[in-house]
């Protein structure tokens, strides 16, 4: 039997990419020049899954009000997380409406269609009640690591705090209808059901499916994570815009001088300006309606919705959220830097700078390698940032 519908689960916040998360989920964050979760949903439906059910919870509006009831005429139905207790916390709230097999995704993770038809084939063939995906990485630290014999999973270890596992769970999982039993089967972790406490509950009387899968999977654990991000989706192709060029895709509504030099791989999304002497690329991303003046260079950088970029301007190993504005003549001269997320210093990270929706730099502004700028914030003139900016600050010289 092949498994038709899906679960995605889409309501954490994502901490460790603030302040881009300050408005919006991790999964409506973007990869590229699309939210990381129209690449999920893309997967799905690319796989044969034609029942979707999507779990919300931080922000939820911005997921349903970007998708709506369907994604390319497959039904999208919205469940509410309203606590954020866990991964099989999640999957649990969609009980209500879901019915016989289903496989469950991460929404904030890319990933192939190929790896999701895989697991739910192994779970329906292998006569089992889970099946789950693993990938082999150098480090499993970020993660939870599994360890594998005779293609079922032995072992499931969240976080580990040795570098001595190279193999981690992918987040992709099939389960058979008693997957919502299971669960509220399953003992809480400090007050959290985790699908991985499942998955060990099951392991602990039956066996659990491992699928080795390989193909585009890429997370975005802190804010550079999406420069990477953005480059692998390039590098695949994975955009909707039509191709110019190898490895240069433009909109067909967006107005691009003859006079600007793109290197690919770039992408130049609807409505964008890109004006006369202006540099893109490579590894350098465009969403809606971004504008990038005259004699202004942009490299190895994402650009959300609405962001202007004036003339002069140089920004390397940028995001930039929805709505930035960098005036003219600023700086943001590229990494490695250091960048603070909590208490956590993360040194020597290929970051220049992030700033959040609707913060701005006047002219003449500067930037360390590794800036945290807040949603809102204004920067005036002639001002050189560093560290972190809070939301709303205004910082003048």
């Amino acid at each position: 039997m092949t498994v038709r519908t899906a679960v995605v689960l889409a309501a954490g916040e994502g901490t460790r990419l603030r302040p881009l998360t300050r408005n919006r989920p991790k999964p409506m964050l973007p990869a590229a020049n699309r939210p990381i979760l129209e690449h999920v949903l893309d997967a799905l439906v690319d796989a044969g899954i034609d029942r979707i059910a999507v779990v919300v919870g931080y922000h939820r509006e911005r997921v349903q009000e970007y998708f709506g009831p369907s994604y390319r005429d497959v039904p999208l139905e919205y469940v509410l997380q309203e606590k954020q207790l866990g991964s099989g916390h999640a999957l649990l709230q969609a009980r209500d409406v879901i019915e016989g097999p289903l496989v469950a995704v991460n929404g904030d993770r890319i990933i192939e269609p190929d790896a999701v038809r895989q697991v739910s084939e192994a779970q329906t063939a292998g006569d089992v009640p889970a099946a789950m995906a693993y990938i082999e990485r150098p480090s499993a630290r970020n993660y939870g690591a599994v360890t594998v014999q005779d293609r079922h999973l032995e072992e499931i270890v969240e976080k580990p705090e040795t570098d001595a596992y190279r193999l981690i769970n992918a987040g992709i999982y099939a389960f058979g209808p008693e997957i919502f039993d299971l669960i509220e089967a399953t003992d809480r972790q400090e007050g959290e059901l985790g699908l991985p406490d499942t998955i060990a509950h099951i392991m602990a009387r039956d066996r659990v499916r491992a699928v080795k899968i390989g193909g585009l999977w890429v997370d975005a654990t802190f804010p550079w994570d999406l420069l990477e991000m953005a480059s692998e989706v390039l590098a695949r192709g994975r955009v909707s815009e039509p191709q110019r060029t190898d490895g240069v895709w433009i909109d067909q509504n967006a107005q691009v001088s003859d006079d600007a030099i793109l290197q690919p791989p770039v992408v130049v999304g609807p409505d964008c300006e890109v004006a006369a002497g202006a540099v893109l690329g490579p590894k350098t991303a465009l969403g809606r309606n971004v504008t990038v003046g005259a004699n202004a260079t942009v490299e190895r950088a994402v650009l959300d919705d609405d962001v202007r970029v004036d003339p002069g301007a140089t920004v390397l190993d940028a995001v930039l959220g929805q709505d930035v504005t960098l005036g003219a003549g600023v700086v943001v001269p590229g990494g490695p830097g250091d960048v603070r997320i909590g208490r956590e210093i993360h040194e020597d990270q290929a970051l220049g700078a992030v700033l959040a929706d609707r913060a701005t730099a006047e002219g003449c502004v500067s930037f360390t390698p590794g800036t945290l700028v807040g949603p809102s914030a204004t920067i005036r003139t002639g001002v050189v940032a560093s560290g972190t900016v809070p939301e709303g600050a205004e910082v003048v010289r």
